[in-house]
């Protein structure tokens, strides 16, 4: 009987992986998808659907990681996660020129940013059950109209970021990853997104008409932002680091503390760091000041200075260890 029972239970973790491996890479095609969509009707141009060729590494992997790994993710690593990436950022890289060229055309567009305003939005819907499929496109089409582009583009930012702390949890363990170290990831992933989010929708609201140099700096930032989410360094070796009362003392500092180096160089290099230099160049260089702004900045400042604090404490606790070592007398 437990023969038999262990064929089916093999059988069933396949099954639930391959359901999580697959449902994951829909979801990423899916929001990509709405991306080229939203491209092509603002631009008009339906040249812009060959992005979607960017799905085909997706797909290629998917086949690869279902076929040779069971569906099952990389430690460091998540290709899915970098392609899904790949795929959107251009979209939403168009999207935002594409709004910061034409956003003085349309002022009477509505905002999400209230119940009535999207009950406005949706009221003309109403009466959509006697109309013909082609008046409900019509009707489906001057409801997308009405929608601010800044909504769209804003819709995009936040389901890339929450479809990638979802797509995490979803795709199966890669080998080595506990749960636990999971769980540490997407907290991280969350406090990330939440900062990401919190720079591009505040520093793109202070750009200005004449401007298009900072549109570029600000995209060139949040892209090179989004590309630690593949990245699953930060809690690696978490037990290794919490272990370091037992650990040789000729164990190196980065072998020793690789978990809080890699997350001090993501915040110096990679998230806060540069999100404090396009603070201070908006401020300093195009003159643009306000409260708000001043308080992002002042934390930024405060993460890299906390961060690079982090950064002597942990050299000076492992020298310390080190002379101690050096200084018990060989037996």
């Amino acid at each position: 009987m437990e023969k038999d029972h262990l064929p089916a239970t093999v059988s069933k973790m396949w099954m639930f992986k391959f359901i999580s491996a697959t449902t994951t890479r829909a979801l990423f095609i899916l929001v990509s998808l709405v991306g080229i969509w939203r491209v092509a009707w603002v631009k008009h141009d339906a040249t812009y659907w060959l992005l979607a060729v960017l799905f085909l590494p997706l797909l290629l992997e998917m086949v690869v990681t279902l076929k040779s790994r069971n569906g099952r993710d990389y430690k460091w690593f998540s290709p899915a996660i970098f392609l899904f990436l790949i795929s959107i950022i251009p979209s939403i890289w168009i999207l935002e020129l594409h709004h910061q060229q034409e956003k003085a055309i349309n002022p009477q567009c509505k905002n999400l940013d209230s119940w009535q305003n999207l009950l406005n939005v949706i009221s003309p819907n109403e009466t959509l059950g006697n109309l013909t499929a082609q008046g409900y496109l019509s009707s489906l089409n001057q409801v997308f109209k009405t929608i601010c582009p800044n909504a769209w583009i804003l819709a995009l930012h936040q389901s890339a970021l929450l479809l990638v702390i979802v797509g995490r949890w979803l795709l199966p363990l890669g080998g080595g990853v506990t749960r636990d170290e999971l769980s540490q990831l997407l907290l991280i992933f969350v406090g990330t997104a939440a900062d990401i989010l919190e720079f591009t929708s505040e520093t793109m609201s202070d750009v200005k008409d004449n401007s298009q140099h900072l549109v570029y700096i600000i995209l060139a930032v949040w892209t090179l932002s989004m590309l630690q989410f593949p990245l699953h360094v930060a809690v690696g070796n978490s037990k290794a680091d919490t272990d370091g009362e037992e650990a040789p003392s000729e164990v190196s500092l980065l072998a020793k503390h690789s978990a809080d180096i890699w997350s001090i160089v993501g915040a110096l290099f990679i998230q806060d760091g540069p999100f404090l230099v396009v603070r201070l160049t908006v401020m300093t260089y195009f003159q643009i000041f306000h409260q708000m702004l001043v308080f992002f900045t002042i934390k930024n400042f405060l993460v890299v200075t906390l961060n690079l604090y982090r950064l002597v404490v942990i050299s000076m606790d492992s020298r310390s260890r080190a002379g101690r070592g050096s200084a018990i007398p060989s037996v």
